[in-house]
């Protein structure tokens, strides 16, 4: 990915320019659901009719009022339409504030809530409903459901505010996650995935709730490119743990290739399951990311 230097300050997450950049964006979800009518969304397309996008053979159960009989007529075949969930739509973000995150130049967890910041804005001016999660090794920081512009400045405060510390469990966050949301939508999670208990059980867990699922995995510079040598003592900032290696060049070499079959392996599990994937490093100019990687992903338009 090609990088730009990004305007904004230190720590500020959203600029008003950026803002208004991102007014003119919309999140978008694959999902096709039966029978989906038209919801409360106050977005570009208000006034417009449902987006018709498939059929499927009727089911015993089935919604008669979604029987295409045109084509009954036609071919003597009960087939039910189908529609994109376009309106009314929830978007959740959930972003890992675990203290691995507070890492590199730029630092990893000021690059995430930028991230969840741009998304949220986007979707509070269409009028979704939005709901932030920081985690850890649990569900520490939410705000959830909240809907329109005049939101803007409580969902900034609330990210700004989100500490980077704790270990990370993404498969017991994705459990009680699950267990808590009913709801239908787009989620997207956002982390480095450097987590000692994998990531299959917990993106196993959000699957199981038929969500429309974006993946982006965010690491530093210095993790991909190490430039520590000699003898050292390195320890885990999330556990404490403590390990005495000796960095050389051969032992760098294994590493960014474990790393990057790593990434692979996590692009791959994503992608036989039908998520979305996006790898950055937050040298990624953050504007780049969000009004073309983003895009180019299918998550916003």
């Amino acid at each position: 990915m090609a990088s730009v230097p990004d305007q904004q300050h230190d720590h500020e997450l959203l600029s008003p320019e950026f803002m208004t950049k991102l007014e003119q964006l919309e999140i978008l979800t694959r999902k096709i659901f039966v029978g989906r009518t038209k919801g409360e969304r106050r977005s570009k397309r208000k006034g417009e009719s449902v987006e018709f996008a498939d059929y499927r053979n009727y089911v015993v159960g089935d919604d008669l009022r979604f029987l295409d009989w045109n084509i009954y007529a036609r071919h003597e075949r009960l087939m039910i339409k189908l529609f994109m969930e376009e309106e009314d739509l929830n978007v959740t973000v959930l972003m890992d504030c675990s203290k691995s995150m507070d890492w590199g130049d730029p630092n990893k967890g000021l690059y995430v809530k930028r991230i969840a910041a741009a998304l949220a804005y986007i979707g509070l001016v269409n009028y979704d409903r939005v709901s932030l999660y920081g985690f850890s090794d649990t569900l520490a920081h939410e705000m959830r459901g909240v809907r329109g512009r005049r939101l803007v400045s409580q969902v900034i405060k609330f990210l700004q505010d989100i500490p980077l510390e704790g270990g990370s469990n993404l498969s017991a966050v994705a459990k009680s996650f699950a267990i808590r949301h009913r709801g239908k939508g787009v989620v997207i999670l956002i982390s480095d995935f450097m987590d000692k208990g994998g990531y299959a059980d917990g993106i196993r867990y959000l699957l199981s709730r038929d969500l429309d699922l974006y993946v982006i995995q965010v690491l530093a510079p210095e993790e991909i490119d190490p430039t520590l040598r000699g003898d050292l003592k390195l320890r885990d900032v999330e556990d404490e743990d403590l390990a005495e290696v000796t960095i050389s060049q051969p032992l760098l070499k294994k590493y960014k290739q474990n790393l990057t079959a790593y990434c692979q392996d996590l692009k791959n599990h994503c992608t036989r399951r039908g998520i979305s994937y996006l790898f950055t490093n937050t040298r990624v100019a953050f504007d780049v990311l969000v009004m073309s990687y983003l895009r180019q992903r299918g998550l916003l338009r």
